[in-house]
């Protein structure tokens, strides 16, 4: 999309079209395309079909907000979804910030969270349509008070006076995904040394960054929506006790730790548990075993086991009817004769897809079950029971 296509939409000509094509399906595009250039100039159609199809896109990350907005085909893929900028916002906000500077800002998904909590952003990112594009969100919200955007090269903003600074660098190139974070845009090294100028500084990067390239003082927090890992953030100033933290929305659940030793490996017991996304990759399986009083199932596999059921959000627990050495025969007739038709399967350590398995057992019947395979030093087990 260039500029000017962009700014087109603005005009009462381009809202217009953009409210008229809210709803529409592809089904009906070309016949709705045909109709609309009769009355409207072509490349302003083509750019209100473009818009409306990202705000259709963007409506999982933003909810209602997204028919409000404006979106470029990377501000949708990379945009921080609205319930975890919300919960980031309120975390800055509660540290005291005022003033803050989001640095690669983006589209302005953050610094709307950030402004609907009070704080005043400065919102900075190099390209021109990105930058149109997050005022223009701001406006649209009502948050253009709080929110001024610039167009410039991080590299060059004065964050000196600011409470904050929150960094997101691309991690995309025309190429792909990039995993060295040296190859960030901006670098991890420089984000870093930017965050440490202000009182207080996050930080955002890959769910998988080695734990070993978290610096000495800071706090790494990973974020689950749902039970999906979105992201992970290094936190400066926050003078947190514990070097992890992992949270989990909606709710607001956290559970701080990353100083315990692993939990012993032992034998499997009347429940087990599944931790959450965000807790495996905080490293902080064995906060979640102390909880349950538990141990785990194998000392390279994230399933806790107990014989006591403890409510935890961290985890999803199971209680289990049938522990067994793994055999696709013998679970197939375990199915078969329990007339379970449908199967959830879980795996970890195990080179078969649930697909595949699925397959070679044809569960039919009404009943339900849950089929969770694991690696052990014993060999390979097949659990069955029901989510509690």
């Amino acid at each position: 999309m260039e500029i000017e296509s962009f700014r087109a939409l603005l005009t009462g000509q381009g809202r217009d079209l953009l409210a008229e094509l809210r709803e529409f399906t592809p089904s009906e595009e070309l016949a709705l395309a045909t109709r609309l250039r009769r009355d409207h100039p072509a490349d302003l159609v083509r750019a209100a079909f473009e818009q409306a199809r990202l705000r259709q896109r963007a409506r999982d990350k933003f909810g209602a907000d997204a028919d409000a907005m404006f979106f470029t085909p990377n501000g949708v893929e990379q945009a921080t979804r609205r319930s975890v900028a919300d919960w980031r916002a309120r975390r800055f906000a509660g540290l005291g910030v005022k003033r803050l500077a989001d640095l690669c800002c983006g589209i302005g998904g953050d610094a709307i969270a950030l402004a609907r909590a009070g704080v005043a952003v400065l919102a900075v990112d190099r390209d021109p349509l990105t930058c149109a594009v997050a005022e223009a969100n701001a406006a649209a919200l009502g948050l253009a008070e709080l929110v001024e955007v610039r167009c410039a090269d991080v590299f060059e903003v004065d964050t000196a006076g600011y409470d904050a600074v929150f960094t997101d660098p691309a991690r995309r190139t025309s190429r792909g995904r990039v995993f060295d974070p040296e190859a960030y845009s901006p670098p991890l090294s420089w984000a870093i040394e930017a965050a440490r100028r202000t009182p207080y500084g996050a930080l955002k990067v890959a769910p998988g960054i080695p734990h070993e390239l978290v610096p000495d003082g800071a706090e790494a927090e990973w974020v689950s929506d749902h039970g999906d890992v979105k992201e992970a953030v290094i936190w400066f100033g926050t003078g947190a006790a514990a070097p992890h933290r992992a949270t989990l929305l909606p709710g607001d659940r956290t559970l701080a730790g990353g100083d315990l030793p692993d939990p012993e490996a032992g034998p499997v017991g009347r429940y087990l548990y599944e931790p959450d996304g965000a807790v495996i990759r905080a490293h902080m399986v064995a906060e979640v075993a102390a909880q349950v009083e538990g141990r785990l199932i194998d000392p390279m596999i994230a399933y806790v086991t107990s014989d006591r059921l403890v409510p935890t959000p961290f985890a999803h627990a199971f209680e289990l009817t049938d522990v067994l050495p793994y055999n696709v025969k013998k679970l197939k007739a375990l199915l078969r004769e329990r007339k379970v038709g449908t199967v959830v399967i879980k795996k970890r350590g195990m080179s078969i897809t649930p697909e595949e398995l699925r397959r070679q057992l044809k569960p039919t019947g009404p009943n339900t079950a849950t089929v969770i395979l694991s690696r052990t030093d014993h060999g390979p087990l097949m659990m069955l029971g029901q989510p509690l």
